[in-house]
């Protein structure tokens, strides 16, 4: 069986990784907020959107409480991992629902990949456990 050592890197760094972490994961934590905040309002291209997937408008608000607490499990550091892994969840029936229907691939289809990649490169800059335990290995 492998061992990780990640004694030398449970410091958090302070460097232009660091940072990057953070503008990736606020950019996301702020599109998130926004997400779930014109749910909890449904305003019309809510409604329209609701409708053209084929869920019921009712569940908004719904999805609106669910992907606001999650983005808020996401924004704290103890529990940033768990939001990200039920963020990716939620994105992934995102994802789901647009094939379903057929929209475009790369603007609807793909854009819940797009977040889930800024949300987990945001963890994985900032985080060096998690760059431990997923490493980036040159050949």
């Amino acid at each position: 069986m492998t061992t990780i050592d990640t004694s030398a890197s449970l410091a958090p760094s302070r460097n232009w990784t660091f940072w990057l972490g953070w503008v990736l994961s606020g950019l996301f934590i702020a599109f998130m907020i926004f997400d779930g905040s014109i749910k909890l309002v449904p305003i019309q291209p809510v409604i329209d959107t609701m409708t053209e997937l084929g869920y019921p408008v009712e569940h908004a608000r719904l999805l609106g409480v669910l992907s606001l607490v999650c983005t808020l499990l996401y924004a704290i550091p103890r529990t940033s991992v768990l939001g990200a892994v039920l963020l990716t969840a939620y994105l992934g029936g995102a994802v789901s629902a647009h094939v379903r229907i057929g929209s475009p691939l790369f603007s609807h289809d793909l854009f819940g990949v797009y977040m889930g990649l800024f949300a987990w490169g945001g963890i994985w800059l900032r985080n060096a456990k998690l760059r431990a335990i997923f490493p980036i290995i040159r050949a």
